[in-house]
């Protein structure tokens, strides 16, 4: 289906300059997303593609992601129902996109603490500690099933970044995608407020931002996130019965959602100077630890469901879960740490 999307080197409007921050920054993202759009478009869309296309897909997130969390933020100052029919439909775009890349750095984070515990190729400053993740784990019994847990991960994870990147084409192909990228472009050009929004219109709405992500941290368990160790988590997690996302990580990811959305009205509300807060950066960097730790564990664990595989194999996947449990529970520590030394500052 063709499209008829606006060029953002040539269309002058997406450039124009006004006095409402919140236009001003919604057509810059917009104009971001379409200048990612043709660079993916010219630089191929391959698995494991060339560097420009995976910038280019990291550049589609980014902007969609901004642009949809501005939405949220700043809805009042915004057309309702067109706003709420493009919220979801961005954060479509951002999801499918990125389920591709997750599964990749999934696979390189698992094998690389494959060969850490082992003992084949510690990675450095990372120093092997097997019985920290591992209790009475015994290198030579985690050596045997090593190699084939990291094969079996291999096949399991290489072909569900192999699905999602088919899915991703076939979204970047679709009528919903183009209806998408329409709007994004009429977006570069006209902003749909429902009055202009001088900086004092927002400043309450980003102020309302960072109240619901300070209340939401203030609901962690930040007692738990002090300990060293935390059972509960490790017995979850390889339980047979259980395959949903562990109930303890679900308000820590809402917190890294909550800080993003914060984060993103710094940026309407201050520009570039919302770049300036390494405190906001330090926490951001510690929830990505957390998210990506998590999920790696869930990979483990749901490997080591798979039938039939010998006990050397489900060993060293069971130590693997639990390490990436601990590599959870330190994030939480070094959030704790990062949040309670300085709050977050309001814009």
């Amino acid at each position: 289906m063709a499209t008829r999307h606006h060029d953002p080197t040539t269309d002058s409007a997406a450039g124009a300059v006004t006095e409402d921050p919140l236009a001003d920054y919604l057509r810059a993202q917009a104009t971001e997303f379409l200048r990612a759009l043709r660079l993916h478009r010219e630089t191929g869309a391959g698995v494991g593609g060339s560097r420009e296309s995976v910038d280019a897909a990291r550049a589609l997130r980014r902007s969609a992601r901004r642009i949809s969390g501005s939405l949220h933020t700043f809805q009042p100052l915004l057309d309702t129902d067109w706003s709420e029919d493009m919220r979801p439909e961005l954060a479509w775009v951002s999801g499918t996109l990125a389920m591709e890349h997750a599964h990749a750095a999934r696979l390189e984070r698992l094998l690389a603490a494959l060969h850490r515990l082992s003992g084949s190729g510690a990675l450095p400053d990372r120093p092997a500690v097997v019985g920290r993740a591992g209790g009475a784990a015994d290198r030579g019994n985690l050596t045997v099933g090593a190699a084939k847990a990291g094969a079996l991960l291999e096949r399991q994870l290489t072909l569900a970044r192999t699905r999602a990147h088919s899915t991703a084409l076939q979204a970047l192909g679709s009528s919903r995608f183009h209806a998408v990228a329409d709007k994004v472009a009429l977006l570069a050009s006209e902003v749909p407020l429902t009055r202009p929004a001088a900086s004092g219109d927002l400043l309450p709405l980003a102020a309302a931002a960072q109240e619901r992500l300070t209340d939401a941290v203030a609901a962690l368990p930040l007692v738990t996130a002090g300990s060293p160790y935390n059972a509960e988590a490790l017995v979850h997690g390889l339980s047979p019965d259980t395959t949903a996302p562990h109930p303890q990580d679900a308000p820590w990811h809402q917190v890294r959602l909550l800080l993003r959305l914060h984060r993103y009205a710094r940026e309407v509300v201050l520009g570039e100077d919302a770049d300036g807060d390494a405190r906001l950066l330090t926490a951001g960097q510690a929830l990505d630890r957390h998210r990506d730790a998590s999920e790696a564990a869930a990979a483990a664990a749901q490997a080591a469901r798979t039938p039939r595989i010998a006990p050397a194999t489900a060993y060293a996947l069971g130590v693997l879960h639990a390490d990436q449990r601990h590599e959870v529970e330190a994030a939480r520590y070094a959030f704790q740490r990062c949040w309670e030394k300085e709050s977050v500052g309001t814009p």
